[in-house]
Parts: C-alpha cells; structure tokens; sequence
C-alpha cells in the first residue's frame, strides 16, 4: 500500500469510527496522536479529544497539546486521578513506588490513567488509538477494528499499518507540531520517571518501564481484545464506572 493510500485508508477507518460514535480519540500526544489530530481537523470530523494527565508528564507533552490546541482549535478534554486514592497510595508506598514492584507500578498506573480512561470512554461507542503494529510484541497482529473485551467498546487503529517511516514523513510534509522529546531519542512517550531515550537496535517501546523484565510491558489501558466486525451490532455506552475506589 503506498503512502497515500495508507492516508486515504486511515481517513476510512476515522470516519467509521464517527460514523459509529459518539467517538473519541484517546491523545498521549506523541507522533502518532499528532498525526490522528491533524486528519481528524483536516476532515472535519465529530471525533472527540482526551488526554489523560497523570500528575507525572513531561513539559514537552503539555507543549505539544497547547500546539495543537492553538493550530487546528483542538478542544481537549482532560481527565485526572482521583486525588484521594492517589494521595493514599502516594503516603503509603512513596513518590516512586512504581521503581519498586512491577505490582505497584501497576497500581500507580490504574489509579494514573486506567481509573481517568474509564471515565474518558463513559457514553462512547468507538475509542481511536494510535497504536501501529510495527511497535512489536502484541500489537504485531494489532486488527484495524477491534472489540475490547474489558470495556464493551469498539476500537479503531487508523494506523495500525502505518511505518515509522509513514508517521514522521507525514508529520514533516504537513509540518505538524510534535514532542521535542523525540528529537532525543523518545519513539514511545508517557510519564517523565517511566519514559526514556532508547539506542540504535532497541525496540520503539524499549524505552517504558525499562527497568522491568518482562517481554510485554503495558499500562493497562489495552486489555484483551479480539478483530470486532462480529461485535459491532453489540456495542452500547460504556456505563459510568461506580465510584469503588482502587
């Protein structure tokens, strides 16, 4: 598929996730969610904007979205975690507990963004990430359109086969603002203690939580899904989560 074609396909697959909302476009603001925002202006789509801030991003992030905001007239939505879940996990395991367990990074990661994504998908019926296959491990087989299993909703990767090659020759062409935080050597950006710079012959997601062993890191925020056209008719709102704590 050539570059143009792969445009033109991810438009497709934007617009059937607008046509099947009310749809929303989860943005870390890292390449690939600049690129989901400029095609989402650009077209004119009734697609909403969430971000989740964790308490723990980088400046550089923060920039980006202004840039954004500025240039397309983007509205953000932003969500936060629960104030007093944090402050208790935070008094009783540390500022960094997330260095010491994989359990508690875990933990920090539920109450920083898998709690506030709940809240972000509540009355959604499609949920557009920017997650490509070539950023390996489990996403190597990412569907374009999936069912996810844990919320009930519909999922769309517009780039699922998108290079990175794609992603940045999109970006300089269209000049789109970006994280200066990949001049540096960052593919793959989320919190400041858990992201870093990768080197020559690592991985795209080599750089997140590197200081853990295992072979598939994750968030929690992707949970178990499945290719989803068999699913579409079932999918409803996702129901407000009850207020249970973490």
């Amino acid at each position: 598929m050539s570059p143009s074609d792969k445009i033109d396909h991810a438009v497709t697959i934007l617009k059937a996730a607008e046509a099947h909302g009310p749809a929303v476009h989860t943005n870390s603001f890292g390449a690939e969610g600049v690129v989901l925002s400029h095609l989402i202006s650009r077209h004119a789509l009734e697609i909403k904007t969430a971000s989740l801030d964790t308490g723990r991003l980088p400046e550089p992030t923060f920039a980006v979205a202004e840039a954004l905001r500025q240039r397309y007239g983007l509205r953000i939505d932003w969500y936060f975690p629960d104030p007093q879940v944090l402050g208790d996990f935070t008094q009783e395991h540390g500022v960094n507990a997330f260095y010491n367990s994989v359990e508690l990074r875990h933990a920090c990661c539920g109450i920083r963004k898998v709690e506030p994504l709940g809240r972000a998908l509540v009355g959604k019926l499609a949920w557009i990430t920017g997650r490509r296959r070539q950023q390996g491990h489990d996403r190597a087989v990412l569907p374009e359109r999936e069912w996810d299993e844990q919320r009930g909703i519909l999922k769309f990767n517009p780039l699922a086969e998108w290079t990175h090659d794609d992603v940045w020759a999109f970006i300089r062409i269209n000049e789109i603002p970006y994280s200066s935080l990949h001049d540096e050597g960052y593919p793959s950006i989320g919190c400041a203690p858990c992201s870093r710079a990768i080197t020559v012959g690592e991985e795209p997601r080599a750089g997140r939580w590197w200081w853990e062993h295992d072979a598939v890191r994750e968030c929690g925020l992707h949970g178990p899904a499945r290719p989803a056209a068999e699913d579409e008719a079932l999918a409803t709102p996702t129901p407000p989560i009850p207020d249970v704590g973490l």
